[in-house]
């Protein structure tokens, strides 16, 4: 017997536009399934409006479908992967014209409708590769049918989606401040006090939300589900089991897999005992905290281990919805013990650096063979710096570091050389450093001298704008992004911004413009323009401009503000 909720998917199917829908906000039968998630989690059904949690086996592709019934209407699909990075493609497909059986002769079975469905090829209109919470976005969407096909090639994962035709009233989402980074304010041998600006959500819709910390030693999260996917590494609902031919439909309903399918496609696989599946799918404990604190926006985490590095990420959540967005993450290194540790660079490793604000740090790097220059490439990502560098005790090097600076020493046969760096007496300092006997192998790309942005007036319009900035000798790819700011955004808020240490991957997708390649021999023609074009009229824009190393890692150029003309 065909289990009842299959039998309420496809009799949800549309299979004519005119005559049936999906589940929407406005339907009877919509609240009635929206009270037993269950009903969800078991289908291929999206519902208007509300977030769903699922789980994908590695290499198989899941997919699920929602109808638009009109022309005209807006659609917002979120995803977010937890666990692993997703694969994901969004495709209109058409619908069968005739498949509702009210024409001559008997309507076509459920599964021959089905198939008809799924094996239409569609049109693609999104797709997207990784492991950041990603969004197709349309103001105007056409009728039709769509679907949504995840896969995960790296394992078996978790992942919510979230899919809505009333974007702009629906807001599910916390919204962040014009200033999301997470700020170290104070640092101690075992304690560390965050700040963070408090959430619109808040203060402007008077919402209910939370804030949630989460300290880590690994690296940034860039949202709550994946947080909550290491937490529960090896816990059950985690863990999916294996069935065999005898297992219960009820072991799975969590896992969003529909029940009659999973004994025929994976039936080969043995059913672990039940004294036996904890032991072999269970996962060591990660070391992660999460701790939500309610509404403050500031918070001292303590009992941690001095001289030791932690990542630390703040999430906002709607308290009603259980929603959350990700602010931008920082580091922090604990304070050392009374006695100052001098930390070892290793030759051509990257290593980064936490200075307490007036505070010191000291480096000692010592190459293991013999050399005859060392080099030192600093990246300072935040407020300057300044650096001394000792060769056997005596002084070479003495500077202040702003962006990325690079500093090359005659070398000497067994020298040891002791970098001191120290703070900037207006707050605390990360930077970036590498010292290395082989300069061309160095993974940070290189800088002109000025890395303004600079904006033609005269070529500004109501809809573009039009900037240039500076290459080098040697070719480089550059990555431009936008993003709409206040009138009144000023050069204090646009310094809060200036952690040049993070890379085009914590912008949204929506706000890159484009990536080229390009340099010249002749440093006098080292230069390129860009005309950024779909602005709206009398509004101001931060424009960023990233340049990226053979080794992956990026710096940004000072970031401009412009603003397009009102009139035209």
């Amino acid at each position: 017997m065909v289990p009842l909720h299959w039998c309420l998917l496809w009799l949800l199917l549309p299979l004519s536009s005119r005559t049936q829908k999906l589940p929407t906000r406005d339907e009877e039968l919509f609240q009635m399934q929206i009270r037993d998630k269950a009903f969800f989690h078991d289908s291929s059904v999206i519902p208007d409006g509300a977030e769903i949690s699922s789980y994908l086996f590695r290499d198989t592709p899941k997919r699920y479908f929602f109808v638009v019934e009109e022309d005209n209407t807006p659609l917002s699909v979120t995803v977010t992967p937890c666990d692993a990075p997703l694969e994901w493609k969004l495709s209109l497909q058409e619908l069968p014209e005739e498949a509702s059986g009210e024409g001559s002769g008997d309507p076509e079975p459920l599964e021959e409708q089905r198939q008809q469905i799924i094996n239409e090829e569609g049109t693609e209109l999104f797709s997207y590769k990784g492991n950041d919470v990603e969004y197709f976005i349309s103001s105007s969407s056409p009728s039709g049918l769509y679907q949504l096909e995840l896969l995960s090639t790296e394992k078996d994962t978790h992942f919510k989606v979230y899919a809505t035709t009333t974007p702009e009233s629906d807001q599910p989402y916390p919204e962040l401040p014009y200033d999301p980074r997470v700020d170290v304010t104070s640092l101690g041998r075992t304690t560390v006090t965050l700040a963070w600006k408090p959430s619109p959500t808040a203060s402007q819709l008077k919402q209910p939300i939370q804030y949630c910390v989460v300290i880590n030693k690994e690296h940034n999260f860039k949202s709550l589900c994946a947080v909550e996917a290491k937490l529960s590494a090896d816990d059950a609902f985690m863990m999916a089991p294996k069935p065999g031919l005898d297992f219960s439909p009820f072991d799975f309903a969590h896992f969003g897999f529909p029940s009659d399918n999973l004994g025929k496609e994976r039936s080969f696989l043995t059913k672990p005992s039940p004294k036996l599946g904890r032991h072999v799918y269970s996962r060591p404990k990660v070391d992660i905290q999460k701790i939500c604190i309610g509404n403050k926006n500031i918070f001292t985490v303590s009992d941690l281990k001095p001289d030791t590095q932690y990542y630390f990420d703040v999430f906002v959540a709607n308290s009603n919805s259980n929603m959350s967005t990700a602010y931008v993450g920082t580091f922090a290194r604990t304070k050392e013990e009374a006695k100052q540790k001098t930390v070892e660079l290793k030759d051509g490793k990257v290593t980064d650096v936490f200075v307490k604000r007036k505070g010191a740090k000291f480096l000692r790097f010592a190459p293991v063979s013999s050399h005859q220059k060392v080099t030192f490439f600093i990246h300072s990502c935040l407020d300057a710096i300044q650096i001394q560098v000792r060769r056997d005790g005596k002084l070479l090097l003495s500077q202040n570091v702003e962006g990325i600076r690079q500093f090359q020493l005659r070398g000497k046969p067994k020298a040891k050389y002791l970098i001191r760096l120290k703070g900037h007496k207006k707050g605390a300092s990360m930077l970036k450093i590498l010292a290395t006997t082989r300069p061309s192998k160095q993974p940070f790309p290189s800088l002109p001298e000025d890395t303004r942005i600079k904006a033609f007036d005269k070529l500004r319009t109501c809809s573009s704008a039009t900037v240039a900035w500076l290459g080098t000798q040697e070719r480089n790819k550059f990555c431009i992004y936008k993003k709409e700011v206040d009138d009144n955004y000023n050069e204090d808020q646009k310094k809060r911004e200036q952690n040049q240490c993070l890379g085009p991957d914590t912008r949204k997708k929506s706000e890159k413009v484009l990536c080229k390649y390009f340099h010249s021999q002749n440093l006098q023609k080292a230069v390129t323009t860009e005309t950024i074009k779909g602005l709206l009229p009398g509004k101001s824009y931060l424009l960023d401009v990233y340049v990226i190393g053979h080794g992956g890692h990026s710096v940004k150029y000072q970031s401009k503000v412009v603003k397009t003309r009102k009139f035209c």
